[in-house]
């Protein structure tokens, strides 16, 4: 790789940082190319990007950025997993950490807030924000929901002691 080349790679992975909401870090020694082509699949499909550069490269680019701070997890074979979904790439990380031994989480980062492997864990353990979307619409609609309910309720109250008097004659 020629210097014009790294320097795009650095600005393409700078862009990403600036961009992202959340990054995690991980190692990633031995797995298969299918492994990671499974991974950088559920990735896809969650919203989120798994990328693997060097780390002199990624040290780089993390210059300037709200997760410089990450810079000291960068040793040995490692990966970066991001997305504009503060969940979604701890989400899949974590998942595919539990189902390859290979596959480990080291850290990660929401802005300037620094996460360590377990506050990883932490963040993926909550609901993602288009689950958040659902359960809020749920909350607003339930009133309403309640309140129809309520008003309709006397009405078959009424209907119910008619029908029972016509019934009776």
């Amino acid at each position: 790789m020629d210097r014009s080349q790294k320097k795009e790679q650095v600005s393409a992975l700078s862009q990403v940082f600036t961009d992202a909401k959340a990054v995690v870090v991980t190692q990633n020694n031995g797995l298969t190319v299918a492994q990671v082509t499974e991974l950088r699949r559920q990735m896809r499909d969650a919203g989120a990007s798994f990328k693997v550069a060097k780390n002199r490269l990624v040290c780089l680019a993390l210059e300037g950025t709200s997760y410089k701070s990450l810079n000291k997890l960068f040793k040995g074979p490692t990966g970066i997993a991001y997305a504009n979904d503060p969940v979604a790439a701890a989400k899949v990380a974590v998942e595919f950490a539990k189902k390859n031994d290979k596959f480990v989480v080291v850290g990660g980062a929401m802005g300037d807030t620094v996460l360590d492997a377990e506050g990883v864990k932490t963040l993926a353990s909550l609901p993602s924000l288009d689950e958040l979307r659902g359960k809020l619409i749920g909350l607003i609609q339930a009133p309403a929901t309640k309140v129809a309910g309520v008003v309709q309720a006397p009405a078959s109250q009424l209907a119910r002691v008619l029908q029972a008097f016509a019934s009776k004659e």
